[in-house]
């Protein structure tokens, strides 16, 4: 069967961002989502910074550890959802959850406004939030756009969550002494109760001109009345048996240590800094509105054209090297100046070519790849990440004692994550030349023995 020629066409408006005919609609639907979603997030994300602070810089690391516990409870539970859920209810189940449980928080919080235990439970909370819900998302677009089609607008819609990241916590600075916490929750709640609707509007593109529509339904792309079958522990078995996505999650591993030890470095000079909670938070802000602004210009503008013209190899490799780069200057420089550029441009690379790469390498995967490898990918492995590496830095300072010890590890190892960047973007491109040519196969499966 014939289906539409969906390429960018040179004479309509959406020509210099890569949009194709009747992409338009689902591209401002995926913008929308995602800047409502990191609107709800982002908005919080100052008062978490703080409140880790507020327990002591030197206890972080048992936060980062709770965070990962707390993410190997959750997901049995969130395959069982994948396992008996069809994926255009899936997804707005998730997020219900999370808004019931921002509900319940925003009444705990005005109870008892001073509780440190609240704040730490609210700071592993947050962090076990966002990754759910970003994963979830990605997942979701992976689901809806073809592998082609990502390629070219997965950057354009990242650029939603920029605005969004950038919206949060200018909103949340200018209304917090308006509306206090909890009405920051409330409003949070309700950005990502927003996001619903879009879900169905999604899905139902999905079959007209997406990945369900006729003639391009394959293995990779079945129908999202369906649950997602599998295990609970799916998720773990199907890495385990992939080099792909072992790949994935030793990428995965590499970018939140150097996150880690970059984010420890952040919490030290800040308090060292700045005292009053009123300046941490004003500078968590202006770092956050900073990163924000400038990625949605790289996205936008720049992310998307590498992707096109490069490929996912570029995405992948580019900010390995800067942040490489950006700790061997702080191992000469430890201030808080030259923190502060290198966690910028390690950011806004994250946010505008790592992530978009990042999730196009699952284009070319099955659903159950897709909602469960993945979620564990971005989650528990994330958080494990997360947790060792934070135990590592604490180690690291108490041996040497001097941050530039600190630096200089994490450059060889952003080193290793370019290197592996390089591995997987050919991965890719070798995997969408198979699925292209036969696309009844499962990529989880054929790319076990390779």
């Amino acid at each position: 069967m014939d289906t539409p020629d969906l390429s960018p066409d040179p004479s309509r408006p959406g020509k210099l961002l890569g949009i194709g005919e009747g992409e338009s609609a689902a591209v401002v639907a995926g913008f929308v989502f995602f800047f409502c979603l990191f609107a709800s997030y982002f908005m919080l994300r100052p008062v978490r910074e703080t409140m880790g602070i507020a327990g002591g810089v030197q206890n972080l690391q048992w936060l980062f550890t709770a965070t990962f516990v707390v993410m190997l409870v959750a997901i049995p539970f969130y395959g069982a959802c994948c396992k008996w859920l069809p994926r255009r209810r899936f997804v707005p189940w998730v997020y219900a959850f999370f808004i019931a449980n921002l509900v319940v928080f925003a009444l705990v919080t005005r109870a008892m406004p001073d509780s440190i235990w609240i704040a730490r439970v609210f700071y592993v909370w947050l962090s076990v939030f966002n990754l759910f819900v970003v994963s979830v998302a990605w997942s979701l677009m992976a689901d809806v756009f073809r592998p082609e089609q990502a390629k070219r607008l997965f950057a354009i819609i990242a650029a939603g969550a920029s605005a969004g990241g950038l919206a949060g916590p200018v909103l949340g600075g200018w209304l917090v002494g308006r509306i206090g916490l909890t009405g920051l929750m409330l409003l949070s709640a309700a950005l990502l109760a927003s996001t619903l609707p879009v879900v169905g509007y999604l899905f139902g593109w999905r079959r007209t001109h997406g990945a369900g529509m006729p003639g391009m339904e394959t293995a990779t792309a079945p129908d999202p009345a369906q649950p997602v079958g599998g295990g609970l522990w799916a998720g773990l078995s199907l890495i385990i048996r992939s080099r792909y996505l072992i790949g994935i999650s030793l990428f995965v591993i590499l970018l939140a240590t150097s996150s880690t030890f970059l984010y420890f470095e952040q919490a030290r000079l800040v308090a060292a800094t700045f005292h009053s909670r009123a300046q941490q938070t004003q500078v968590f802000s202006a770092l956050d509105a900073t990163v924000q602004a400038l990625t949605i210009l790289v996205q936008i503008f720049f992310s998307g054209r590498v992707a096109r013209r490069y490929g996912v190899t570029a995405l992948l490799t580019a900010v390995p090297l800067a942040v490489t780069g950006g700790f061997l200057l702080l191992a000469m420089w430890p201030t808080f100046g030259v923190l502060a550029a290198a966690m910028i441009v390690r950011r806004v690379g994250e946010y505008a070519m790592l992530r978009p790469g990042r999730e196009m390498l699952f284009t070319v995967v099955d659903p159950e790849t897709k909602y469960k490898a993945k979620n564990v990918i971005d989650t528990a492995i994330y958080r494990a990440g997360d947790a060792v590496s934070a135990w590592v830095k604490t180690a690291i300072d108490a041996l040497s004692g001097h941050p530039a010890t600190v630096a200089l590890a994490g450059a060889a190892l952003a080193i290793a994550w370019g290197w592996l960047g390089r591995w997987l973007g050919r991965q890719h491109e070798g995997q969408l030349t198979t699925t292209e040519s036969t696309p009844s196969v499962l990529v989880h499966r054929s790319t076990g023995g390779r």
